[in-house]
């Protein structure tokens, strides 16, 4: 008997011989039709300028007055899409964890947190609302708020609290910083103000 004869014998004999078992893998996707930019005016940069401890209050935090960019997305067509935040200082966040983190001092001290929120948003020159979710998509309520711990989307203005689908989309995007009280913090030499976060736009 040859290899090849013996060969097949085995193959016929292996069902009655081994018992076997099988599972599905699925793949699954979207390809979307468009794609969307979004842009940030002045680079995304949002400069607080210089302050002296003076200026920190000693057993408060101190409130920095809120400042503001212009958020836009382009995209190719009309488009569903969610927007989300990864803030790339993670645990430094000093008030409130659904806020961003301000980096720390030399000796790890947090030095406080900022609030990204979106008002005024213009839709295909059409007011619409801001939405979030906090449950990936299941619920939407409306509220402005743009972070790291929900989606964020946008809603016809006189229409239920669902995503609908855009092409332009403009708004103001305002930033509300606070450091910790003064008496909270080392402050031997100057300590910048380091938050920084990516802006993630999601297709939907």
């Amino acid at each position: 008997m040859d290899k090849p004869t013996l060969a097949l014998l085995l193959a016929a004999f292996a069902p009655a011989a081994f018992a076997a078992s099988s599972a599905d893998l699925n793949v699954f996707g979207t390809i979307t039709p468009s794609a969307c930019a979004p842009v940030l005016s002045d680079g995304g940069v949002i400069d607080h300028g210089k302050m002296t401890s003076k200026d920190l209050q000693p057993a408060a935090p101190t409130r920095l007055a809120p400042a503001e960019i212009r958020l836009e997305v382009l995209c190719e067509g009309e488009t569903f899409f969610t927007l989300t935040t990864v803030d790339n200082r993670a645990g430094t966040s000093a008030i409130n964890p659904r806020h961003h983190g301000l980096g720390l001092t030399p000796e790890k001290e947090k030095l406080g947190s900022v609030a990204f929120s979106l008002f005024d948003p213009v839709a295909d020159d059409n007011p619409v609302k801001v939405i979030t979710s906090s449950n990936g998509g299941a619920n939407w309520s409306e509220s402005i708020y743009l972070g790291h711990e929900a989606l964020t989307s946008f809603a016809a203005l006189d229409g239920p609290n669902t995503p609908i689908a855009l092409k332009t989309l403009n708004a103001r995007l305002r930033t509300f910083a606070i450091i910790v009280p003064a008496t909270d913090l080392t402050l031997l030499d100057e300590v910048p103000i380091d938050g920084q976060a990516t802006l993630q736009l999601k297709y939907w």
